[in-house]
């Protein structure tokens, strides 16, 4: 089959549908338990945001409110960290929590993080790539790329292939930057956070990791997914696996 979706892309897709919407409900579950656990501190999220701000001397970022749930996110062009109101506002460990994550962005960029770095080039092209590899390699695919790869003569259809099979790379490359990123994001959160004396031991850092962790589940979802889409392709190209593919 060359067009359409095959049992096993049916199974794919539902596979990655599942982890996307198990990862979400577990973040929003940890968030809404995290709500209940109060600061000693008092502080609320973008209070959090601006003194970890000031403590690393950064005084170009502008921390706003950002309607939506969970809607968090650093924009490192405009220079702007928009909170969600439930952070914003949020005298909670989960507030704190998130608002420092974003943070952590800041601070990868103030600093020139690597993981920053990459992910900031790679993320449009891979976005792009990504709709366009499919097409590129249904369209080896029809004109006989798995032949041509278990002749081990390549041509036109073959190059196709591996072109679309390697924009699906550099997508599935792109979502371990972000992972890497996200991760080391928070990282940096957890450590400000306990150095500030803004999160004690206890139940209220607890509260901070579960809730982050929870938060990076999202993107490696996404890598898994991600990966799946480049073993299929490059399966049903001919690439691996040593067999014609009908």
């Amino acid at each position: 089959m060359f067009f359409g979706f095959d049992l096993i892309h049916l199974a794919i897709l539902f596979v990655g549908g599942l982890l996307s919407l198990a990862a979400a409900g577990y973040v929003k579950y940890k968030f809404m338990r995290g709500k209940e656990v109060p600061l000693r501190s008092g502080m609320t999220g973008a209070e959090v945001a601006r003194a970890i701000l000031r403590h690393h001397d950064i005084y170009d970022v502008e921390v706003v409110e950002h309607q939506g749930f969970l809607s968090d996110h650093y924009n490192p062009m405009e220079k702007k960290l928009a909170l969600s109101p439930d952070v914003y506002h949020g005298r909670s460990a989960a507030a704190a929590g998130v608002a420092a994550h974003e943070v952590g962005h800041a601070v990868q960029h103030a600093q020139g993080s690597l993981s920053m770095w990459l992910r900031s080039i790679l993320v449009y092209p891979a976005h792009f790539g990504s709709m366009l590899a499919p097409w590129l390699v249904i369209a080896g695919i029809a004109l006989g790329s798995a032949e041509q790869a278990a002749r081990n003569n390549p041509g036109l259809a073959y190059w196709l292939a591996v072109g679309g099979v390697g924009l699906f790379g550099l997508a599935f490359l792109c979502a371990l930057f972000i992972v890497v990123n996200e991760f080391d994001a928070s990282k940096r959160a957890r450590l400000a956070l306990a150095n500030m004396g803004i999160t004690r031991p206890g139940e209220e850092d607890d509260t901070v990791r579960g809730v982050l962790i929870a938060a990076g589940l999202t993107y490696v979802a996404a890598a898994i997914v991600a990966f799946m889409e480049l073993l299929y392709w490059a399966w049903r190209a001919g690439l691996i696996g040593g067999q014609r593919r009908d």
